[in-house]
């Protein structure tokens, strides 16, 4: 049989009732109705979340009417936290918004002026930086993914690469610690040291290209359902994880965005979204506020809440990292697009005071892995306080910031991305060790075997007004 990962109802439910937990449904005032469809699970034989897997066993599907019905009834307990979804809500939650309020004429206007003083001052070196940048710190995390930070420290260690300073590499690398630690099998092959030969396809940044590519079709105005019909277009179904599994599931079922956001997703603030935002910074620089309403259009498909919050906080980072001077700056531009109440914004705010105050960037790492060791690996809050901290903590040092993102042992080549994406801008481009020769693999249309440079001057197009 085929084992579908990341959209059986007996695979969700774990997650959900796990999900419940974070957004204070256990909590809350129906509680104990979510305790009692938790017992009605587990009475059936139901098993919690696993930390890394995306199926069950094949015997658990047994279970997938209950399941689907366990769901339906958790989808109906609403959160009791002051995490709203909506544009209007998100902005009236955050007092440092950037700006006028996004949809009035005033915010337009006051968008339009912003965006064309800062587009008329953008260094294209530095367009070009932000995509390297994400290229780099990604392949730098790809073959370590899904290894802990314990495993990935032991790898560099073992290597001479610790703290790490280069790509990973096979060579060296004694029996024991690679049998201990595994590579990313899927990996491996193109993004170790020894076997880079330009740069490997990866979600991370395939969803940049469709970024890039709604822009280009249907403009500045494009709107959720543009980007829904893109991915049935032109995304593999094959290639999504996760929440957006789940979305493009949900599309095929017929569920019309933002609803494709929440039937039965427990993914939804997860980290999916937040690697989709870049573009929408790089084509509004200076205008955090503009970059982080176009990433909310886009993430809506796919997330809630802090999901969506991280998308907008990456955008808002990515629009300011293009004029920025430090990494301060870009991250108080991203916090500004976050509600102020979040549990993401907590966590950024702090990691970056743990990053500021602490010398040793692995006692920041010990310190989120404290606050948020329960978060499954690939959600949004804790990569999103890593990637603030490394930048911090990185001082504006490439190697060091995408290093730290690796180092820190949950999403590498996400949070290595982001990080990259943020630092490659800041500097005008990358270390000579860190670049790959100018070939993008990709299985979207038209975009296999693409260079960075083609894409860095398409995004500066997108600028325009």
């Amino acid at each position: 049989m085929i084992r579908l990962t990341w959209v059986q109802p007996e695979d969700l439910i774990g997650h959900e009732l796990r999900q419940a937990a974070e957004d204070g449904r256990v909590t809350g005032p129906d509680a104990e109705r979510v305790r009692e469809i938790a017992a009605r699970w587990h009475a059936a034989g139901g098993h919690d979340a696993p930390p890394r897997a995306g199926a069950s066993e094949p015997g658990a599907a047994r279970l997938r009417d209950l399941a689907g019905e366990l769901l339906d009834e958790l989808a109906a307990v609403p959160s009791p936290l002051p995490e709203p979804s909506d544009l209007a809500g998100i902005v009236a939650a955050c007092p440092s918004w950037p700006g006028t309020a996004p949809g009035t004429a005033q915010g337009a206007a006051q968008g339009a002026a912003q965006g064309a003083a800062s587009r008329a001052a953008v260094d294209p070196a530095r367009v070009l930086g932000a995509w390297q940048g994400r290229a780099a710190g990604c392949v730098l995390g790809k073959p370590v993914e899904k290894i802990p930070r314990e495993g990935i420290r032991q790898i560099a260690e073992a290597t001479g690469n610790w703290p790490i300073r280069g790509w990973f590499t096979a060579k060296g690398l004694p029996d024991d610690v690679a049998r201990r630690w595994p590579w990313n099998r899927r990996s491996a092959v193109n993004s170790l040291a020894e076997n880079i030969d330009g740069i490997p396809e990866d979600d991370d940044l395939n969803y940049p290209l469709l970024a890039l590519s709604v822009l280009e079709r249907h403009g500045r105005g494009f709107t959720t359902d543009d980007v829904a019909k893109l991915w049935l277009d032109e995304l593999p179904a094959g290639r999504t994880f996760t929440a957006e599994r789940v979305a493009y599931r949900n599309l095929l079922d017929g569920v019309e965005p933002p609803a494709t956001a929440t039937r039965r997703n427990p993914f939804r603030e997860w980290i999916g979204a937040l690697i989709r935002a870049d573009v929408y910074g790089w084509s509004n620089p200076g205008d955090p506020a503009t970059a982080a309403e176009h990433a909310w259009r886009d993430a809506r498909l796919t997330h809630t809440a802090n999901g969506i919050y991280g998308a907008m906080f990456v955008a808002a980072m990515c629009a300011a990292a293009l004029v920025a001077t430090s990494p301060e700056e870009v991250v108080r531009a991203g916090l500004s697009v976050v509600p102020e109440r979040s549990r993401l914004h907590e966590a950024v705010r702090l990691a970056v005071a743990d990053a500021a105050r602490e010398d040793d960037f692995e006692r920041v790492v010990d310190l989120l892995h404290e606050r948020h060791g329960g978060l499954h690996w690939v959600h949004t809050v804790n990569n999103a306080a890593l990637v603030a901290a490394t930048l911090i903590h990185g001082r504006g040092d490439f190697t060091a910031t995408i290093a730290g993102a690796v180092a820190g042992g949950w999403d590498t080549d996400s949070a290595g991305a982001t990080a990259g994406s943020v630092a490659g801008a800041l500097n005008g481009g990358v270390p000579d060790q860190w670049r790959m020769r100018d070939s993008l693999a990709s299985s979207l249309t038209g975009y296999d075997g693409v260079g960075l440079a083609a894409l860095a001057a398409r995004t500066q197009e997108m600028m325009g007004p």
